[in-house]
């Protein structure tokens, strides 16, 4: 069970003294020890949250202000040779209806969104091995030579050094490849036996080692899950120093092994969006789309606490639907301007301003 007093915890005034001590420690610092952080989720509890979420807010305000950088999302396939127990999209389901966009429909979506102002398109999918090295390759520099001061980011799972390379040079600038879950026992039963607990780790090792701006990231109440296991990924984010760090929550699938298990909460998450923006001051975090899925206003929420990226859907409508790596996705039926003009009026509406930037980090130039 994870943070089992988030709910409610009975009175007691060393507790919380300590807690409380521990975020402000959290704040300055940014890092804890191992036991520590395995505390503060332990006894973590309502009392102290708004002092949690207002530290994380504070903390991303002073690198990042109210802005919310932009990113356009393209599901470009949802075949997937992996069968991984909790996605919709795994390789067994056969009652999805499975779809590649064209060239020229990703063509097509990426010049809607640039003229919608989007500076940063994300292209994602299921280990798809129609898209080759030599066809992402051919798509890469086409987007890139029509729109050469935007990023690309791609988020295709695991491929080889090579490929990563080779993607890389065609002029792909990031890459999403959340490791799951730092816990080796836990990345066990999530997945298939033919997944590998280090090679998914050598996959974002690999990434930083050629240059890409590198995203990781976990879910939040996967089945079996402890908050030792949430301890190790926060521990393994801070050792990683990926660029971005995407955190939702577990969704229960009816087409997966996992149908009939709890789903992660809207609080649980939070938490962990707001814990990981006080151990990464600098790092680009997204609001999920699956927070929005598990509660009408939960992306807006995740700004509150730390967020700071968005990624509105500039999919074809008539796909949006098929990739469902959880069920009831939101904006399924939206047109991608609908989408831009909605997630505006959303970001607007917590007193956060939509920055249409590359959005690269803060550190990105210095790095470089």
């Amino acid at each position: 069970m994870i943070l089992p007093n988030i709910e409610k915890r009975q009175k007691n005034s060393s507790i919380h003294d300590k807690v409380m001590f521990l975020l402000n420690d959290l704040y300055t610092e940014s890092n804890l020890s191992r036991d520590q952080l395995f505390f503060l989720l332990e006894h973590l509890s309502k009392e102290e949250l708004p002092h949690l979420y207002n530290l994380a807010y504070k903390k991303k305000y002073t690198y990042y202000q109210n802005k919310v950088f932009m990113r356009g999302l393209l599901e470009i396939s949802n075949y997937c040779s992996r069968g991984c127990h909790y996605c919709g999209i795994h390789r067994q389901n056969k009652v999805i209806s499975r779809y590649r966009l064209s060239k020229e429909q990703i063509y097509t979506c990426i010049d809607e969104a640039y003229s919608l102002g989007y500076k940063t398109y994300v292209l994602q999918g299921g280990e798809d091995p129609y898209f080759t090295d030599e066809l992402m390759e051919e798509i890469i520099r086409e987007i890139k030579q029509r729109y050469p001061n935007t990023r690309i980011t791609l988020s295709l799972g695991e491929r080889s050094y090579a490929s990563y390379k080779r993607l890389y040079e065609a002029g792909a600038d990031r890459y999403l490849l959340r490791h799951e879950t730092a816990s080796k026992e836990l990345y066990q039963h999530l997945h298939p036996s033919d997944m590998d607990f280090e090679q998914r780790r050598e996959c974002l090792t690999n990434l930083k080692e050629i240059g890409y701006q590198v995203g990781a990231g976990f879910m939040v109440h996967t089945p079996k899950q402890t908050n030792q296991d949430l301890v190790e990924d926060l521990l393994y984010l801070k050792e990683l120093k990926p660029d971005m760090i995407g955190i939702g929550p577990f969704l229960a699938h009816s087409s997966t092994v996992f149908k009939e298990a709890s789903s992660g909460t809207l609080e649980e998450t939070l938490v962990m969006v707001a814990l990981t923006r006080l151990m990464h001051p600098e790092v680009l975090l997204p609001a999920t789309t699956a927070l929005g899925s598990l509660h009408k206003i939960g992306r807006e929420k995740a700004l509150k606490v730390g967020a700071n990226v968005l990624m509105p859907n500039i999919s074809p409508t008539a796909t949006r639907k098929d990739y469902e790596i959880y069920e009831s996705k939101i904006c399924i039926d939206d047109t991608a301007d609908h989408c831009r003009n909605c997630i505006e009026s959303r970001v607007v509406g917590v007193n956060h301003q939509i920055d249409l930037s590359v959005g690269d980090p803060i550190y990105y130039n210095e790095r470089r």
